[in-house]
């Protein structure tokens, strides 16, 4: 008895769609209009930005930078006898020697800083296969560990 209550209940509510027939370059339109009322990456702003979204990008980031450093300078090594460029070690040295100290410091930092970081980070990865350091303040911890690590690991080198 309840059920064919029910049932005759939403019967009596349902209102009939509206319906019109659209030509196509019209729905083309309308369907354009509701994708532009869209939110663009609505979890960009619901959550609250934390450093493991910064590291993990940042680890990316720079694990490319240092894949395609290799890359782009194997191949113009591989191809400067052809184009008459000059990569050998004592060219390279000569020209490194030549700039102010420091031009040569920042140069080295630049170089220095993505492979300390993504190492660092990498260790910080591989203690998380093994199972530790997984609680919300272990990783908060350990990531500004790897900055602070990356940082000055990186300032000595430059100093060097």
């Amino acid at each position: 008895m309840l059920i064919h209550r029910l049932s005759q209940q939403s019967t009596r509510r349902r209102i009939p769609a509206a319906s019109q027939t659209v030509k196509e370059l019209d729905a083309y339109h309308i369907l354009e209009a509701q994708r532009r009322n869209r939110p663009v990456s609505p979890h960009l702003s619901v959550y609250k930005a934390q450093i493991s979204w910064y590291l993990s990008g940042l680890n990316r980031i720079t694990g490319s930078i240092l894949s395609g450093g290799f890359y782009v300078f194997g191949a113009a090594y591989l191809c400067a006898p052809l184009f008459g460029w000059h990569l050998d070690s004592a060219s390279m040295a000569a020209a490194f020697g030549s700039l102010p100290v420091a031009a040569k410091v920042l140069l080295k930092f630049g170089i220095a800083m993505p492979f300390t970081f993504h190492s660092y980070n990498g260790v910080r990865h591989l203690m998380w296969d093994t199972g530790r350091g997984l609680t919300n303040k272990e990783v908060v911890r350990t990531g500004w560990t790897v900055v602070g690590l990356s940082v000055v690991s990186s300032g000595i080198l430059a100093m060097m």
